[in-house]
């Protein structure tokens, strides 16, 4: 067998072999965003633009495709919901002060209008994900909308 030859079954032997590895699936103990709803009350279409564009990666509810069950993809994406859950999440939104909440949406609000969320990644295969001016409209409003109400709240000295 030529070195080429050997080399490229080893690569597929480590590849069917990886098949059987994968990192851990977000499924934590908190499986909703109920509270950060209650609070933020968003309005129909904005609740629906947060479930498309959103929730997989800023929450503990992750619904994952078919080709998440593929190594090294898997390991991909778990390295991005883990960071989406590290700057923005939606599963443990009660534990943070209203000072962090209120920040969090000024991101929220810089992200969506730049146009950096939801990322081009995510956006390449859930095109229902790709906001629509209308729809960076209505998110933005909203977190302005939110943020307000959070500048009303008692701050803890």
């Amino acid at each position: 067998m030529k070195l080429t030859k050997k080399i490229l079954l080893f690569f597929l032997v480590v590849l069917v072999i990886a098949q059987f590895f994968g990192p851990e699936k977000n499924e934590g103990k908190l499986t909703s965003i109920d509270a950060f709803y209650a609070e933020t009350n968003p309005p129909a279409d904005v609740k629906q633009i947060l479930e498309v564009a959103c929730i997989d990666c800023h929450s503990d509810v992750t619904k994952y495709p078919w080709y998440n069950n593929i190594t090294p993809v898997n390991y991909w994406l778990a390295s991005h919901v883990n960071d989406g859950k590290k700057h923005f999440n939606l599963s443990n939104w009660e534990a943070n002060s209203i000072k962090r909440k209120d920040h969090k949406f000024e991101e929220l609000i810089k992200m969506v209008e730049d146009k950096e969320m939801p990322l081009d990644s995510y956006t390449w295969t859930h095109t229902d994900a790709k906001l629509t001016e209308a729809q960076i409209k209505a998110v933005v409003d909203w977190a302005k909308l939110v943020r307000v109400t959070y500048g009303l709240m008692p701050q803890p000295e």
